[in-house]
């Protein structure tokens, strides 16, 4: 067995537990379904669902349908815990809406276009090692449950309020978030549609304030999603607060603007063109004056 495999080993389990202890915290305080303190029960099934589908997945050795097992696990997961909960309350409606739309339009988003380019290169070396592969759909369960904290923990606290001001300014941020990150996707795919585009990176629209205006606005969307939950959270609930926190972490320096800005710059780097827009355009936070090269 290689040296890698061997070390994925070891990080399953720890994956797992990690995702046992966020389960164990949103627990407190939590209602029951089924025997069970339903944010565990949520938890679980988000993990269930990543062990299912990687069979089939490594069995026929493809990466074609992870992101909308992803999206139908937010969905799902998210449905689940309104429905068991005993109290179903305009809270947790406001946040099932908002994660499935969500969810619905970014998985949709990345299915075509994984089937329009008919591979996800990260996955290439993954997929033959068992370990490895199933490592990364036991991550995807994390990532799932991470997110989600927040809202499972206010779906599911035995704690209840009305909706007032706070949810009211989380939605805002959320749907503010949400826009933003639709038109930055929606202004990318159109500029990769024209032919005279080929072989260029974008730099207008919204794309000439911040080298990632997708990732800014998922981050807000999250933050918008935990500020709604924060009048019903009591106790060790205010851990899930780590919800935008981890996902602000998570595409600033593990998966998202890391590996995009190294791609870019193999690519680009050095042309005079790419290392202007680089030097007047912040990585994440739109500059909200002057006006970019292109516009």
């Amino acid at each position: 067995m290689k040296t890698s495999d061997r070390n994925v080993l070891i990080a399953i389990p720890v994956v797992i537990l990690v995702g046992l202890g966020v389960a164990l915290a949103g627990s407190q305080g939590s209602a029951s379904a089924l025997g069970m303190p339903l944010f565990g029960l949520a938890v679980g099934l988000a993990f269930l669902i990543q062990w299912l589908a990687f069979i089939p997945a490594y069995l026929l050795q493809t990466e074609k349908f992870f992101d909308i097992t992803g999206s139908f696990t937010y969905i799902s997961v998210t449905t689940l815990a309104v429905l068991l909960s005993p109290q179903i309350d305009g809270r947790s409606l406001l946040l099932l809406a908002l994660v499935a739309i969500w969810a619905a339009r970014l998985g949709t988003f990345l299915f075509r276009r994984i089937h329009k380019a008919g591979k996800d290169d990260r996955f290439d070396a993954l997929k033959p090692s068992f370990p490895r592969f199933f490592n990364v759909w036991n991550l995807q369960g994390l990532w799932v449950t991470f997110t989600l904290a927040a809202a499972l923990a206010a779906i599911t606290t035995a704690t209840r309020q009305p909706l007032g001001w706070v949810a009211l300014a989380g939605f805002l941020v959320w749907a503010f978030g949400f826009g933003f990150e639709v038109v930055a996707d929606l202004q990318k795919s159109r500029f990769r549609a024209q032919p005279e585009n080929k072989g260029q990176f974008i730099r207008t629209g919204l794309w000439a304030r911040s080298r990632h205006p997708n990732y800014f606005g998922e981050i807000v969307l999250w933050i918008g999603v935990a500020i709604i939950a924060i009048p019903v959270l009591r106790g060790w609930q205010w851990i899930t607060l780590i919800s935008p926190v981890f996902v602000t972490l998570l595409l600033t320096r593990i998966s998202g603007v890391p590996m995009l800005e190294k791609k870019a710059d193999q690519k680009w780097g050095g042309q005079e063109d790419y290392e202007a827009y680089k030097a007047r355009t912040p990585v994440l936070i739109p500059r909200l004056w002057g006006m970019g090269n292109g516009e």
